[in-house]
């Protein structure tokens, strides 16, 4: 199993938006659709108003592959733009 746990630095005021426009496009939704995911869940930190964390764990390695190249991660890859400063992936293997 392959755990990934992702910090996104959101740009100051924007984290919400970055949120709502992650459920609103369904990006959340088809993750967790894909085959070999097991989890795929966000979390707001209770000291950070500006940290958005993702935790993902995926069967193997492969399912982490194929999930970066679905047309929903090229999508998220689109709005980080406009709301994230820095992104830091944390990858563990269980």
């Amino acid at each position: 199993m392959i755990v990934l746990n992702v910090t996104y630095k959101c740009k100051t005021g924007l984290r919400k938006e970055f949120l709502e426009a992650i459920r609103r496009e369904g990006i959340d939704e088809a993750s967790r659709a894909e085959a070999g995911n097991l989890r795929y869940d966000y979390y707001l930190p209770y000291d950070d108003n500006g940290d958005l964390l993702l935790v993902e764990k995926w069967k193997d390695a492969d399912a982490v592959r194929l999930h970066g190249q679905t047309a929903h991660l090229k999508r998220l890859s689109e709005l980080k733009k406009l709301y994230v400063t820095k992104t830091i992936i944390e990858r563990f293997e269980a």
